[in-house]
């Protein structure tokens, strides 16, 4: 577990001051907890479960809430169905705190609380794009946020000195404060996020009855297509029904595609057959494009894959010898072959840079291998 976030100078000084009340010691609570008490804030965790406050407690997310506590900001990390409730009632208990929530859809604790017509002028609503497949105080990270965007969702009425606070903890916790409106984040993330879930949900679902001979063939690529399948339902049951209507705007959409693909394979010599299958491929080609790459650039990188012998050492000398060479590694994919003993390393680097390293790597005893189909 990382407990705090650092520089090259060492811990960073924190914009957040005071007290921090974090509602909700789950996953992204307790990971807020950590990262704040790495920076020195005093923070003070509250659940509705008493095992999982102690749990996360005794983790060092926090302290447990106090009755006295006068916080300056508090973050709702509670589970979607309730937010609402639970923002009106921390508004009502602390008047000159800023309340903030960081649950995925935006738009229906919104529409709740106005309904109910609750003050929101001390509320931003927000959402930290990071997360993890499993949940809980016991699988929190400092780290989550580091580098992810973090939506916060004003309106002409906040005054700036509340959205400072809340993009100071954005900013405090290392991600990238990004302001939208509360349809236009709920849009987003059914496109981004919410989908994708179904996707990889319904696609590994086919794997339930699958002979064994064939998921023994199973490689990176399907693995990394199902990987957010191992979510909890639980929690995944809420979040799309609160963002049903977007959700179902993007699944129409895929299922008219779906159908065109699936009428060109059922007659692939028909005319346009051929075609229609790969305007499909392209236009994912174009679509993977459109994705900002490292540290938000629009830069693309190439691949080489090199053979690993599956033992200790071998990938801190694959990457000392490419320092060596002068190659920075921009991402990395590592893939074992079932029975095999030696993975496939695939390693993005700058274009002009893959001859160096293939013919540096060669000639320093890697195995090079060709790019997998």
């Amino acid at each position: 577990m990382t407990d705090s976030i650092t520089t090259g100078a060492g811990v960073r000084a924190a914009r957040t001051s005071g007290t921090v009340r974090v509602v909700g010691a789950g996953l992204l609570g307790a990971s807020i907890g950590h990262a704040l008490r790495g920076l020195g804030v005093d923070v003070a965790l509250a659940d509705a479960s008493p095992a999982q406050l102690r749990l996360a407690v005794d983790y060092g997310a926090g302290r447990p809430a106090a009755d006295d506590d006068d916080p300056v900001l508090v973050v709702v990390a509670t589970p979607p169905d309730v937010v609402a409730d639970v923002v009106e009632r921390e508004l009502r208990a602390h008047p000159r705190a800023v309340v903030t929530d960081v649950a995925s859809v935006k738009l229906e604790p919104l529409h709740a609380l106005r309904a109910r017509g609750v003050d929101l002028t001390h509320y931003i609503g927000s959402h930290p794009l990071a997360g993890r497949e499993r949940g809980g105080a016991i699988s929190a990270r400092a780290d989550i946020f580091v580098g992810r965007p973090w939506v916060v969702c004003r309106d002409g009425e906040t005054p700036a000195s509340d959205l400072a606070v809340v993009e100071g903890l954005a900013l405090d916790l290392g991600a990238t404060p990004i302001e939208m409106t509360p349809e236009e984040h709920d849009r987003a993330v059914a496109l981004i996020s919410h989908v994708p879930q179904l996707v990889a949900s319904l696609l590994a679902g086919r794997f339930v009855n699958a002979p064994d001979g064939s998921l023994r063939l199973a490689g990176q690529g399907v693995r990394d297509t199902i990987r957010i399948a191992a979510s909890a339902p639980e929690l995944w049951v809420q979040i799309l029904g609160a963002n049903a209507e977007p959700v179902v705007d993007v699944l129409d959409a895929l299922a008219d595609d779906l159908r065109g693909v699936a009428e060109a394979l059922r007659h692939p010599e028909a005319p346009g057959a051929r075609r229609a299958v790969a305007d499909t491929i392209r236009r994912g080609n174009d679509g993977v494009e459109r994705l900002p790459g490292k540290h938000g650039q629009n830069r693309r990188f190439e691949s080489l894959v090199v053979m690993v012998d599956d033992t200790p050492g071998q990938l801190g000398r694959l990457f000392g010898e490419l320092g060596e060479l002068g190659v920075n590694v921009e991402d990395l994919r590592l893939e074992h072959s079932p029975g095999a003993q030696f993975g496939l390393a695939e390693i993005s680097v700058v274009p002009g840079a893959v001859r160096h390293a293939e013919e540096g790597l060669a000639a320093r005893g890697w195995k090079i291998a060709s790019l997998p189909s």
